[in-house]
């Protein structure tokens, strides 16, 4: 997967709150999204999301990732 399809599962799972929710919207199991996360998370050296059983919310990391990925997206969008 390119980085730009990377970016888009990441927004969708902060935008959504769960990795299932955005699995299903973007028409993916809820696995693969939670190993792609956790491969960026590995890649980027820092925890994107805090986790629980029930959802999930942004680390600071994560929202700063999160705005830049936004702004990112919105450019190939425009190009």
């Amino acid at each position: 997967m390119d980085n730009a399809s990377e970016m888009t599962v990441f927004v969708e799972d902060a935008r959504k709150g769960s990795f299932s929710a955005a699995a299903r919207r973007l028409q993916l199991s809820p696995s693969a999204v939670s190993k792609l996360v956790t491969r960026m998370e590995e890649r980027l050296g820092s925890r994107l999301f805090n986790r629980t059983t029930r959802k999930l919310s942004l680390t600071e990391g994560g929202q700063e990732y999160f705005n830049r990925c936004v702004e990112i997206l919105a450019d190939i969008d425009a190009a």
